[in-house]
């Protein structure tokens, strides 16, 4: 539930920087026909209220080099006891990129992008298996991503009923 009640314009800041984080206030004023100092008062109060994040570069892992990308389910050997280590543990592995704490069989999920599956094998076996607490995993390998996207403001504001 929202501490803050966004409104139509929100909504429109929202919109607009979802697709463009890097365009210029000025700009955003002008396309939504405020004045610049109320795209500040509005972007600052969005940011305060944690709906707005810092904006950051996506890098394309295959330009750098890592043509693999898996997805690791990974099972803990005393179920949810001692996540929270492991998932610090986790984090110290840079080709690690998103971890998340999931329901079902598996205790958590990993993304990982490796160079190679060379690579991903040593990622696995060298260092992810060995954490304390890891019992098993199991990896899917994504051969392509058909789409990534933010979650739209207006797909995300709709009220329930």
């Amino acid at each position: 539930m929202l501490d803050y009640q966004l409104d139509y314009l929100d909504r429109e800041l929202l919109q607009e920087l979802g697709l463009n984080a890097k365009i210029p206030f000025t700009q955003l004023a002008e396309k939504l026909r405020i004045s610049n100092s109320l795209v500040h008062q509005r972007v600052n109060k969005l940011k305060d209220a944690g709906i707005l994040g810092d904006a950051v570069f996506k890098l394309d892992p295959e330009k750098l080099g890592y043509s693999t990308s898996a997805y690791v389910l990974i099972m803990l050997s005393h179920g949810k006891k001692g996540v929270e280590e492991l998932m610090n543990a986790l984090k110290e592995i840079p080709e690690i990129v998103e971890c998340a704490n999931i329901a079902g069989r598996y205790d958590l999920m990993v993304k990982i992008y490796a160079r190679d599956n060379a690579h991903l094998r040593d990622i696995l076996y060298d260092r992810i298996d060995k954490l304390d607490g890891v019992e098993g995993t199991n990896t899917i390998i994504s051969f392509e991503v058909a789409f990534s996207r933010g979650l739209s403001p207006m797909a995300a504001l709709k009220k329930e009923k």
